[in-house]
């Protein structure tokens, strides 16, 4: 759906690097995540795609064609920084947003109907933005950056201001729109939204990408070859054996169940062969590191 070649961009007359040598590919119809910690580039990144600034150089396609201004009604946007009329009402708000993005006023107000039932929202629409608390105005932040139903969709942080109800209600919506062919790029922080709903990832750190890919292939990258063990009706001598063999680490004994992790390179099923002679295996997995866990070793450790 969308290539980004070696994007560079920089401020202040070259001073400061948003992004250097920058490159990714999301395919279409998935959820591709953008993390990094705060002036990353990511925030840049998001708005050469919107057409908001121009990249210094690089090249980005989207579907095969460069980026060109007949790209934006095809792409909807939903800064971090909010950008409605506090004292325009919100139905006004949606059929001025639809029409700027090209629809009808009568086809703006038949897909805002149908967002307003989705979200539970009916009785909003001749209220002020005003009128509404942080989280209701975001719903209709969101409602208005899907209503021309964009075949991009770029979100900047889109669960601030959400209590957890109403963050997995949007959550809910975000994978519809995936599920029916629409290509999303998710600027969050929110790591337990990344493993939850993206399947690619770019990791930015000081203008650069350190790694991308799948999220599962990401978290493989940096795991650690840790398995977490529970057994029941433990043989102490046989323990004492494994012990002697392996790394045993965070040992613990809690109504008669015993608990651990094992660090080591030998294959899992060496392992288990080895632990049924301790005891009997309750549980047995190897400990994948969270999107949290990954984003902090590369950001302190990059490659």
């Amino acid at each position: 759906m969308l290539k980004a070649e070696h994007i560079r961009k920089t401020y202040n007359a070259g001073k400061k690097v948003a992004l250097d040598d920058f490159s990714i590919h999301v395919p279409k119809g998935s959820i591709y995540g953008l993390l990094g910690p705060n002036g990353a580039g990511k925030t840049s990144f998001i708005r050469i795609i919107n057409q908001i600034t121009q990249a210094d150089s690089g090249r980005i396609t989207i579907n095969g064609q460069a980026l060109h201004p007949g790209h934006i009604k095809d792409i909807g946007y939903m800064p971090e920084e909010r950008g409605l009329y506090k004292n325009m009402t919100v139905g006004d708000q949606l059929l001025y947003f639809g029409e700027l993005k090209g629809m009808s006023r009568n086809d703006a107000l038949q897909e805002a109907k149908k967002w307003f039932d989705k979200l539970h929202i009916d009785q909003w629409w001749k209220k002020k933005l005003s009128e509404l608390s942080k989280g209701m105005a975001q719903k209709i932040q969101f409602v208005v950056t899907v209503l021309h139903r964009p075949h991009l969709l770029i979100l900047d942080e889109p669960f601030s201001g959400f209590d957890p109800v109403n963050a997995n209600l949007i959550k809910d919506q975000i994978i519809d729109l995936k599920n029916n062919g629409t290509t999303i790029i998710l600027s969050t922080h929110r790591m337990e939204s990344v493993e939850e709903m993206c399947d690619y990832v770019a990791l930015i750190n000081n203008s650069k990408k350190i790694i991308d890919g799948r999220v599962f292939d990401v978290r493989e990258k940096f795991k650690k070859n840790i398995f977490g063990i529970v057994l029941s009706e433990v043989n102490e001598p046989a323990l004492e054996n494994f012990r002697s063999q392996y790394e045993i680490l965070d040992l613990r004994n809690e109504n008669n169940m015993l608990f651990f992790d094992v660090k080591n390179e030998a294959d899992q099923n060496r392992i288990l062969l080895d632990l049924v002679q301790v005891g009997k295996i309750r549980s047995f997995d190897e400990k994948i590191p969270s999107m949290n866990e990954v984003f902090i070793n590369a950001v302190s450790n990059p490659f």
